[in-house]
């Protein structure tokens, strides 16, 4: 037992909290408890100390823990963040009001746009001026930073965002106000430097990543201050790090820095899950990840091994992507993202009438506390998983091996009284009107990193985890025609793993001046080494050779935007142009050879990986053969077996089936098969029974 050690990866959900615990020999063991949402840190302390006694571990052998909360996505689609003012050029107040003239909906130009993060009242103008090319123009007003800093101080303000024009070429103007406001506010005034944050051009985009970073630093400052506390009073004394969005994981003071690049950071846990223990490359090399938790959807998608990514986001909107073609509809946020799309559906999603008289379901969710129904804690309000009860999909006694008892008449009494007899059907009816509007909406997120993206989902294979996940991926992927379903073992858990096995990761980029038609590879890399050196004391010139990537951000002449092109050793201008118009063909459905392209900035990341431990999971044993009745769309009523993963083989069998894991449901529906592969996975091919 002493010569054991583990890393520990905790994921923070919307309904539950999901611990993994990864021993040095491969051993994974999961854990679930339900999320406190009146303070995240108590329901992480409360699990890590049962999870351990559970395992006779003693804290001393968790060697590292690895995190990804809500924390900061909670508080900008709640509108809960703290008190910030933002400190921009003269003339520039407005412009996280203006905008862009991006409309997300088709045809409809009166659209509402989000509210500020930051009203106007808290948005101050200094005198001072950079020209594009780095120039000073007007001198910085020290005497205007002053005064705007005792208007701050007077708004006790709990954070400052510094943004100023052109401060990505030249920052010398936002590092004096900077000093000047941090010796006027002091240390517990949270204050973030746009360009040291994200020392990228786009006035606007900039200035809204700061404003994010401010509204919710505050929050993760002290969260991350209450977890270290909590952690160490159970002995947990080894590194905390943190998962940013982009998939990697870094130290927890330098995230809490970067609080904009956390708020993706659980779903894109379980995107980097999918991608390291897929270890079967001729069938896993392409998918689609499905991740359905108690409250949102996420899904992103995976090429040749690699997870899609992105430098653009938006979160706020009623669905939070990175789609290149829609936009307009949040709070623009230029980090380094896992390209995930999430949509607020999942199976604590409230089931009601609009005023239309038209089913809905979500966004708002029931949460941990009280939750569905079905729950018997106190839940009054019909959600999406009291229908899955009321069709037959979850066990109707309990869930998780029994720490969740399950009140299945209450379930049915109320879908009956609140759906059924207002629609005039029965209650399987009715149960199966709400999931076919949840898997409508379902739909959406995969269609924001396939369709929108030029990918036909149909060519790719789905990986469904989450607690919800795989109970409705088979509908959400017939829908799509997607042919393939793969749920992974402790898929319920799923994000919780990808903490445990991913990778530290820094990224850093310089700009570089728009319109070059040629420039120096070799000077480009040198400034980039120097740059990510400076941040990350663990990388070296032998880490960077070893492990280092460097990209370029390009784009047509005279467009918006820029997709992120690889650059490697061989590539000249010419080999990097074709690449470019490759991916923008797949991207946008066209490209050019004609016109010229631009090189806005540089991108290297650099990533240390873990050691590769060989995953052992828990073999599930056999279960007693029984059946109960679950109604499947198109088939009606069916005597279904109940089976776990120790009932299936090699050999497809035949639909229906229901499998219970400790932590999810696998549901099969009739017109499928599913069998178990070599690494355990259950795998459901849609439309082909055996």
């Amino acid at each position: 037992m002493t010569d054991k050690t583990y890393t520990l990866g905790i994921d923070i959900g919307g309904t539950f909290t999901d611990l993994v615990l990864l021993c040095s020999s491969g051993t994974v063991t999961t854990w679930k408890s339900p999320t406190t949402p009146h303070d995240y840190s108590e329901g992480v302390a409360t699990a890590v100390e049962s999870f351990l006694a559970a395992g006779s571990i003693r804290a001393a052998q968790v060697v590292e823990v690895v995190h990804a909360t809500t924390v900061a996505t909670n508080a900008v689609l709640e509108n809960k963040g703290a008190k910030v003012g933002l400190v921009t050029t003269a003339g520039f107040r407005d412009i996280v009001e203006i905008r862009r003239l991006r409309i997300p909906v088709l045809y409809k130009i009166f659209y509402d746009k989000p509210e500020p993060l930051i009203p106007r009242n808290l948005r101050f103008e200094v005198r001072e001026r950079i020209a594009a090319s780095g120039d000073i123009r007007t001198a910085l007003d020290e005497d205007d930073v002053r005064r705007v800093g005792e208007e701050l101080r007077k708004a006790s303000v709990d954070a400052v965002a510094v943004s100023f024009l052109h401060a990505y070429i030249n920052d010398a103007h936002e590092r004096r106000a900077v000093a000047i406001l941090g010796e006027m506010l002091g240390d517990d005034c949270y204050i973030t430097c746009g360009s040291q944050l994200l020392p990228e051009s786009r006035e606007y985009e900039r200035t809204s990543t700061v404003c994010v970073n401010a509204y919710v630093g505050p929050l993760l400052k002290s969260y991350a201050a209450r977890l270290l506390q909590r952690l160490r009073a159970l002995g947990v004394n080894c590194p905390v790090q943190m998962m940013h969005s982009s998939g990697g994981t870094t130290d927890i003071e330098f995230a809490v820095a970067r609080a904009a690049s956390l708020v993706e950071s659980g779903p894109a846990a379980g995107v980097v899950a999918c991608a390291k223990i897929s270890t079967n490359a001729a069938e896993m090399a392409n998918f689609i990840t499905f991740d359905m938790g108690g409250t949102t959807t996420k899904a992103a998608l995976i090429e040749n091994g690699d997870p899609a990514r992105t430098t653009e986001y938006e979160i706020g909107a009623g669905i939070s992507l990175s789609s290149r073609l829609i936009k307009g509809g949040g709070h623009p946020i230029r980090f380094p993202f896992i390209d995930v799309s999430e949509i607020g559906a999942g199976g604590g999603s409230l089931v009601a009438f609009d005023g239309l008289g038209r089913l809905t379901v979500g966004p708002h969710s029931a949460g941990s506390s009280p939750g569905p129904i079905c729950y018997g804690r106190g839940g009054t309000q019909l959600t999406l998983t009291d229908a899955f009860l009321c069709l037959g999909y979850l066990n109707p006694v309990a869930l998780a091996s029994g720490a969740i008892e399950i009140d299945a008449a209450s379930a049915h009494k109320a879908m009956k009284e609140r759906v059924a007899d207002v629609l005039g059907v029965d209650v399987h009816k009715a149960a199966s009107g709400v999931l076919a509007v949840a898997a409508t909406t379902m739909t959406r997120a995969v269609k924001a990193v396939t369709t929108y993206r030029g990918r036909d989902p149909r060519e790719f294979t789905m990986v469904a985890f989450g607690g919800n996940g795989p109970v409705v991926a088979a509908t959400v992927a017939e829908a799509l025609g997607i042919r393939k379903v793969v749920v992974p073992p402790t898929a319920g858990v799923f994000s919780a793993l990808g903490l445990a096995v991913a990778d530290t990761e820094e990224e850093v980029v310089i700009p570089l001046k728009s319109g070059e038609d040629a420039f120096d590879f070799g000077d480009v890399r040198n400034r980039l080494r120097a740059a990510l050196a400076r941040q990350a004391d663990w990388v070296d010139a032998e880490s960077i050779a070893r492990d280092g990537r460097f990209f370029l951000d390009m784009r047509y002449a005279g467009q918006g935007y820029e997709l992120t092109t690889p650059l490697v050793d061989a590539d000249d201008l010419n080999a990097l142009r074709s690449r470019f118009n490759e991916e923008h063909r797949r991207t946008y459905g066209h490209m050019s050879d004609r016109d010229a392209v631009e090189i806005v900035s540089a991108r290297l990341r650099v990533r240390r990986a873990r050691n590769a431990t060989r995953l052992s999971f828990r073999q599930e044993s056999a279960a007693p053969a029984r059946a109960r009745n679950v109604y499947f769309d198109r088939f009606g009523e069916i005597a279904t077996p109940i089976i776990t993963r120790g009932n299936l083989g090699a050999s497809d069998r035949r639909g229906p089936l229901v499998i219970e894991d400790y932590d999810t449901t696998i549901v099969v529906p009739p017109s499928a098969s599913a069998r178990l592969d070599e690494d355990f996975n259950v795998q459901v091919n849609l439309g082909q029974s055996a």
